[in-house]
């Protein structure tokens, strides 16, 4: 994050970015949270992430409110601006990633009296995921461009235990008719992580645009590396 003349912008700028990764920080909670309830079977703790979501939300709205503030005072520009803007859509994430464990934590309450089974590949994705999202947001916090470019090609590796996962499911569900019920619910489990993936992908995009103010959204590793390294030029 770029150094300033002035020491309050700089105070505000960091008391951004510390929100910004408070709220990373509960949102990573709550996905180890809702997996946990799921893993466990513990029902108390699957519905104390649909209450605490509220807090996530919170922090939302509160960080919403000093990016508008700062840009109707500050009227940053260049670097600055594009960290204010990189917040921005950062946080929409995180609050949709808290969304998809909240919904994780509800699913599990729907199987109360019917228990999930074959969970390995399930749990496969969900370490893959949740390593994603804390890689996400640690090179959000050191700026780290190669970090991040990593965490985008991680997602191939999601995408690809989420298809394993959907495939082995849906062969408990062909094989034996009762394990419809539960295999529909693995599955939605699996999209909202792999949703949960996509999200930890958009918060890398933002920080190479953060660092490098090049828009990598929309174009494939290859190219992205490009761009970053200058071999490439944008149109």
């Amino acid at each position: 994050m770029p150094q300033h003349t002035f020491k309050r912008f700089d105070d505000e700028l960091n008391e951004l970015k510390e929100r910004v990764l408070i709220m990373g920080g509960l949102v990573e909670r709550a996905i180890r949270r809702a997996l946990k309830s799921l893993n466990k079977y513990d029902m108390e703790r699957a519905q104390k992430v649909i209450e605490r979501d509220k807090t996530i939300n919170a922090l939302e709205v509160e960080i919403d409110e000093m990016t508008r503030t700062m840009l109707a005072l500050r009227q940053p520009a260049a670097s600055d601006l594009r960290f204010i803007i990189s917040t921005i859509k950062i946080v929409t994430d995180l609050e949709r990633i808290g969304d998809l464990a909240e919904g994780v934590a509800a699913i599990t309450l729907q199987s109360e009296n019917n228990p999930l089974t074959h969970l390995d590949s399930l749990n496969s994705l969900a370490d893959a995921v949740v390593m994603q999202v804390n890689n996400a947001l640690d090179a959000f916090a050191r700026g780290d461009v190669d970090a991040a470019l990593a965490t985008i090609e991680g997602d191939k590796k999601v995408n690809k235990l989420f298809k394993g996962m959907q495939r082995e499911h849906l062969s408990y569900m062909i094989e034996d008719p009762r394990q419809i019920t539960v295999g529909l619910q693995a599955t939605n489990i699996g999209r909202n992580l792999e949703r949960i993936g996509d999200h930890a992908v958009n918060i890398s995009e933002m920080t190479i645009y953060m660092v490098k103010g090049h828009d990598i959204r929309h174009v494939d590793h290859e190219t992205a590396a490009a761009l970053i390294s200058g071999e490439l030029e944008e149109d």
